[in-house]
């Protein structure tokens, strides 16, 4: 049974990133990762962990990281292995999430915390999605699609009043 993409309350945060992959075999580059057609995957084409890489311009939050494999398909280019990294750059990565993943088909949606039961989303540069060990011992990977999610906030709604009380603010509330 094919699991579901969870993006509800979530944006996708995925256009704010720039992509790169540590390796790519001709015509399935890492482009293929976000456009939205599960028949087009990127695959890897080196020495294992095979790895994308997600760089922000600024520190972003960062809920949950979705991806799309399909082991009938892929057989032994699906992961098995994978870690999810966040950073301010690749020389100070932490593992956030080291995950064994089933040998099925759908998304897998991985919860993102900055530390175990903390419940709170990473504040990173970059985030890499690592694949350390395929399926049947494959050498390299398909990757369908790859997400990339952060809370939504409330927008301030333009009448609601903003929440400052202190006399210092209030003084700055009207213009003369």
């Amino acid at each position: 049974m094919p699991t579901e993409l969870d993006s509800k309350d979530k944006l996708d945060i995925g256009k704010q990133a720039i992509w790169s992959a540590s390796s790519s075999k001709f015509g399935h580059g890492h482009e293929l990762l976000r456009d939205n057609n599960l028949d087009t995957f990127w695959q890897s084409d080196g020495p294992q962990p095979h790895c994308v890489n997600m760089q922000f311009e600024r520190r972003t939050a960062v809920q949950q990281l979705s991806f799309y494999n399909d082991s009938k398909l892929d057989e032994s280019y699906t992961p098995q292995r994978i870690s999810v990294r966040g950073g301010t750059d690749f020389h100070d990565l932490k593992e956030l999430v080291m995950l064994e993943v089933e040998d099925l088909s759908g998304w897998t949606n991985i919860k993102l915390e900055d530390a175990p039961g903390s419940g709170k989303a990473p504040q990173v540069f970059l985030l890499q999605f690592a694949v350390l060990l395929n399926q049947q011992s494959g050498k390299d990977t398909h990757i369908r699609q790859l997400k990339i999610f952060s809370t939504k906030e409330p927008a301030l709604i333009q009448d609601e009043q903003i929440p400052f009380e202190d006399s210092k603010f209030l003084q700055f509330t009207s213009l003369r």
